[in-house]
């Protein structure tokens, strides 16, 4: 099984599902953002999806978002969500409630985008200290389930936002942090981690189901090229359903 902290355990990583601002501003901590009619159709699609998992946990941030998104599948599971602080939305200081629009015009955007392991939010967190907490949480996480274990492989579930997903799976890719941006986390996407004692494996990356969801270019980009910017905070992907 190896030290505690090369435990080997697979992880699932739930983005949580749409809510009435997701795309357009950056909620980050704010309180009271819950899912949408679309957001709660997205949550119980993906535990009619999952419902068929063995589960040791499932563990999700403390925003009622990502609580809302896990609760389907924890009652079809018999689970009780443990939340875990470090799983949270990055604190986006005085961007949180702006609009993407206007935030492109901040003299950190670019930093953002192009630099993001010097990326700091005014007034809120760095992207590396998201990045540390979140992997810090993993490690944490596949050592205690894979103590209590009684097969020494655990699996367990994480319903957490975009920004948290993509450092976890850039760390399991053995990415600097500068390439995050290059990944894509949709809303309800599974992604998923098996850890060894070598190394990580990624089995699974932004897996929305057996559809085409996301493959044709967003609404806004259709028929011209897009700037190439990541979405802060993960955007609304396809929009499901």
């Amino acid at each position: 099984m190896g030290t505690p902290e090369h435990a080997s355990a697979t992880l699932i990583l739930l983005r949580h599902g749409l809510t009435a601002v997701t795309g357009s501003i950056l909620a980050g901590r704010s309180p009271g953002i819950d899912l949408d009619e679309r957001g709660r159709l997205q949550a119980e699609d993906t535990a009619r999806r999952l419902a068929g998992l063995h589960l040791d946990a499932i563990v999700t941030s403390p925003l009622e978002r990502c609580r809302r998104t896990a609760e389907p599948l924890a009652g079809a599971l018999g689970l009780e969500p443990v939340v875990d602080e470090r799983f949270s939305e990055c604190d986006y200081g005085t961007w949180t409630g702006r609009t993407l629009e206007e935030l492109k015009d901040e003299p950190e955007w670019p930093v953002v985008q192009q630099h993001p392991s010097a990326a700091r939010f005014p007034g809120g967190e760095s992207l590396a200290q998201v990045s540390a907490r979140a992997v810090e949480a993993v490690r944490d996480w596949n050592a205690r389930l894979a103590a209590a274990s009684t097969t020494g492989h655990p699996r367990y579930l994480v319903c957490a936002h975009g920004d948290v997903i993509k450092a976890v799976a850039a760390d399991a890719l053995g990415m600097h942090l500068d390439l995050f941006q290059r990944i894509q986390v949709d809303p309800c996407s599974v992604t998923a981690v098996r850890y060894t004692a070598a190394r990580p494996f990624l089995l699974r990356l932004n897996d929305v189901g057996a559809t085409a969801d996301g493959l044709a270019p967003p609404p806004q980009e259709e028929g011209r090229h897009g700037s190439g910017d990541a979405v802060v905070g993960g955007g609304a992907g396809a929009a499901r359903p």
